[in-house]
């Protein structure tokens, strides 16, 4: 008791100090007074200074008049973190504290918007822990989330990294590029979902294919256009906006423009002969006002890959502008294009007998009656995306967010397969489509879109309301082609052209009932409509169409209403606990409408009666604690997902379709991570998850012209495929004397994947229906597997205008791990048994990266 007296004593006299006269200062310090776009003082935010390096930290919180005062500040630049409960954390980059002077920084906070671009950072606490910390929880958390700084990505990622691979040790996360770091499209997995039920960002804009929500992670965004990740396993609030962040949402976000200009070039070298180049100018404030600023980055990619003759060659360029009318008025561009041109084959990996014969096996040169030679087998991507955003106060404690976007991506892909008659050759492959030699694929679009959020302050809290709007133009097809000439035939295995309306108006209030409480609850309304153009083909899609009709024509709209609440509460400064429910949900592919529409020569519309759009509804609740040398943060999670829709012919009524549901899954967890501050500059970071994700349907709806017919579920309580069991993550990293240091590595348990299987449906009426093709779940095991990376970096701080130049080391699968990390089988069925056709998924060997970096910098 006399202790707890004693700090108590400590506090309020510091509390006294800090709000004392100007006039009794003495020595360095930092003062301001913070203000919310209303110009109202801010009670109780938090501020702090830290040098860049972190070695020096002060911090201190906002009084009743919104002032603040820190003291003995030694000489130097340093960076100024605010945050309050509610607002955007703002950042000042350079902060300068001269010897005997006062430094005034007068701070204002935005209205904060979990989709508004900020800079992921340390939290402005006066934890050391947190303020080292890779990968790190907020106090104002309100759903699990994990911040991935600008600090991890920048010195403990391969400089060729992609977006899957810079979330790979966030709590239950995995992916796998076989080919190696950032040298091929790799999915990321975790809580039981995969690409196509979570949702990816940059700065606050959703990007995803048209015809399904997936993604592609090289195609967009390499590492040189990424600041730093803000990843939320959460649906978010009503306002977090995209197809399908009920899964959760990877947000990208670029990087910070810097106050002082550079000049930063480097050039990396790599195992597989993997050449790295970049680019990059700062210009800092330009003009007599300073308001201008730019950041610009070019980079080229070459590389033989880890997979044999998979090469890989990207171009990518971005350019950030803003102009800053004063703090609160502020107009932002964007333009970031890349042009990606592989030797990657529509197979993404090696039949086991390939394996068993050469671990890296993948194409070959030297036979081209094989459909695995590497000329027949290819991709050319360009991409682009741009946005233009808008921030500005309305009066009154209003706020408008503004963005409009547009991006495009078109995938061209030529890719060979072994005809049944054994090689391609002239005499397998003509006339062109009557053997399935090749295939001319093209998946293309462009998108058009706005974001727009009014926020109001007030003393009660914070209203947003606001809207995402999209608009997209599609063409898909696949035609068969003879891989040798490139001649394709006339009829496609199918040709499609479709336009998609996505519209999700939003509201939700972010009330303030105490200082230490914050309830938020809203909810969006979902709409999407499907206008799609389907022209004849060869029975792939929709069939031969009747003479004189050139196309079948299907409208489908979705609609549905998404609610959302959570709670956060501040037990102390560095303590908080939060719980959430959320909504999500996810409307059927376009491949719903690839159904024979011919029946007997006459056309039919099968697809009158769509399936309805799936639900996820989402539970969880965890804390976060951070202490001066320890950072805890865990969360509990439950989520139950109506998993999507198939369209098959129905064996009982010609010309019409039938739906399938894979079922409803429960997924439920625990998820927790760690930041031990060992000494001086040594951090230990933790994290694990235990979980399951099973299927918990008895019976399932299957809808067809004869009515609706409920089966008994054959997967019922299997487990969702890619989903392991456990995950855990340990980290070492050293931040001093101009070195950093980085050991991670991630174990993935135990999984299952799946596989087709034709079976006899038994109905709840006791009929059976006829053979079946399903997708048979919990069939084919995977075992666990373990991969470690290390980063040694020297910054070279040292040395006048060479600041920002720096080596770096990187070593991705340290102990050369080998395994099989994903299997589709060669034959179909309940059980599985290896065999020489099955195609698997590889961890890659290891790769070592040796990187220069030469940066020119000029103090202001």
């Amino acid at each position: 008791m006399l202790r707890a007296r004693f700090y108590f004593a400590v506090i309020s006299a510091a509390s006294i100090l800090s709000v004392a006269p100007l006039s009794a200062q003495s020595g360095t310090s930092v003062t301001g007074t913070v203000v919310d776009s209303k110009g109202e003082f801010v009670t109780h935010a938090k501020i702090a200074v830290h040098s860049p390096d972190n070695k020096i930290t002060r911090s201190t919180v906002s009084d009743e008049a919104g002032r603040f005062l820190i003291s003995n500040v030694p000489v130097g630049t340093y960076i100024l973190d605010a945050d309050a409960p509610g607002f955007a954390t703002t950042h000042e980059a350079s902060v300068t504290v001269d010897a005997g002077k006062v430094t005034t920084m007068n701070v204002t906070l935005r209205i904060g918007n979990l989709e508004q671009m900020v800079e992921v950072q340390a939290d402005a606490s006066n934890s050391i822990a947190a303020q080292q910390a890779p990968m790190d929880a907020r106090l104002d958390a309100r759903s699990a989330r994990t911040e991935i700084t600008s600090h991890f990505i920048e010195n403990y990622t391969s400089p060729a990294a992609d977006n899957t691979e810079m979330i790979f040790f966030a709590p239950g996360t995995f992916s796998v590029n076989s080919n190696g770091s950032g040298l091929g499209d790799s999915k990321s997995f975790f809580r039981g979902f995969s690409d196509g039920n979570y949702d990816i960002t940059f700065d606050g804009i959703p990007y995803e294919d048209t015809n399904s929500p997936t993604h592609h992670s090289w195609a967009f965004f390499p590492a040189p256009f990424i600041g730093s990740i803000d990843f939320d396993r959460s649906p978010g609030t009503a306002s977090t906006v995209g197809p399908t962040p009920f899964g959760g949402s990877i947000n990208m976000l670029s990087k910070t423009l810097r106050q002082n200009p550079d000049i930063i070039g480097s050039v990396s070298y790599g195992t597989w002969n993997t050449i790295l180049s970049d680019f990059q100018v700062n210009s800092g404030p330009l003009g007599a006002n300073k308001k201008t600023h730019f950041l610009a980055d070019f980079n080229h990619l070459t590389s033989d890959g880890f997979q044999t003759f998979n090469g890989q060659m990207r171009s990518a360029g971005d350019v950030k502008v803003e102009y800053r009318f004063n703090d609160e008025k502020i107009l932002t561009g964007y333009s970031g294009v890349g042009m990606l041109d592989t030797n990657t084959p529509n197979i993404k990996g090696p039949t086991r007998a390939q394996y068993q014969a050469q671990y890296n096996y993948l194409l070959q040169n030297t036979d081209p009656t094989r459909a695995d030679y590497s000329a027949y087998n290819y991709y050319h991507i360009p991409s682009d995306f741009e946005y233009v955003g808008f921030v500005m106060p309305l009066g009154k404690g209003w706020h408008l967010d503004t963005k409009q976007y547009t991006y495009s991506y078109y995938n061209q892909q030529n890719y060979a397969s072994t005809p049944k008659t054994g090689v391609i050759s002239a005499a397998n492959c003509l006339p062109v489509g009557s053997q399935n030699c090749g295939t001319d694929k093209l998946n293309s679009y462009r998108k058009y879109g706005d974001i727009t959020t009014v926020s109001q302050v007030s003393k009660y809290g914070i209203f947003r309301t606001g809207l995402w709007y999209e608009w997209a133009t599609t063409s898909r097809h696949q035609i068969p082609q003879n891989p040798v000439t490139k001649a394709d035939t006339v009829v496609p295995n199918f040709n499609e052209f479709f336009i998609t309306n996505s519209y999700q108006p939003f509201a939700e209030y972010e009330w303030h009932p105490t200082l230490k409480l914050t309830v938020t609850g809203g909810a969006k309304f979902s709409r999407y409509t499907f206008d799609l153009k389907q022209l004849s083909d060869n029975g792939g899609a929709v069939g031969t169409l009747p003479a004189g009709q050139a196309a079948v024509y299907h409208y489908a709209t979705f609609n549905t209403v998404l609610p959302s609440a959570d709670v956060n509460y501040r037990f102390r400064e560095n303590w908080s606990a939060y719980a959430q429910f959320g909504t999500g949900s996810l409307i059927p592919p376009s491949s719903v409408f690839d159904v024979p529409n011919v029946v007997g020569g006459v056309l039919v519309n099968p697809v009158t009666v769509l399936p309805k759009q799936t639900k996820a509804f989402t539970y969880q609740a965890g804390s976060v604690l951070k202490l001066r040398r320890l950072t805890l943060d865990g969360d509990f999670y439950y989520v139950l997902f109506g998993n999507g829709y198939t369209a098959s012919p129905d064996p009982n009524a010609a010309g019409a379709n039938e739906y399938q549901s894979s079922g409803n899954s429960t997924t439920k967890g625990f998820e927790g991570e760690a930041n031990v501050s060992l000494t001086h500059g040594l951090l230990l970071y933790l994290n694990g998850t235990v979980g399951s994700a099973r299927y918990t349907s008895q019976t399932i709806l299957t809808g067809t012209t004869s009515g609706n017919k409920y089966y008994i579920n054959p997967n019922n309580g299997n487990a969702v495929a890619s989903t392991p069991g456990n995950t855990e993550t340990w980290g070492l990293t050293y931040n001093a004397h101009n070195v950093d240091f980085g050991w991670f590595t991630k174990r993935i348990g135990p999984m299952w994947n799946d596989n087709k299987a034709t079976v006899a449906l038994k109905y709840t009426d006791g009929t059976t229906s006829a053979p079946t093709s399903i997708t048979a779940n919990q069939v084919i095991p995977v075992d666990a597997f373990t991969t470690s990376n290390l980063f040694m970096n020297y910054n070279v701080h040292q040395i006048p205008h060479f600041g920002a130049s720096k080596l770096r080391l990187s070593l991705n699968n340290l102990f050369n791990a080998q395994g099989i990390t994903g299997l589709t089988a060669a034959n179909a069925g309940t059980t599985f048994t290896p065999a020489a056709g099955d195609t698997l998924t590889l961890l890659p060997g290891r790769s070592v990266t040796l990187s220069f970096q030469l940066g020119l910098t000029r103090r202001e």
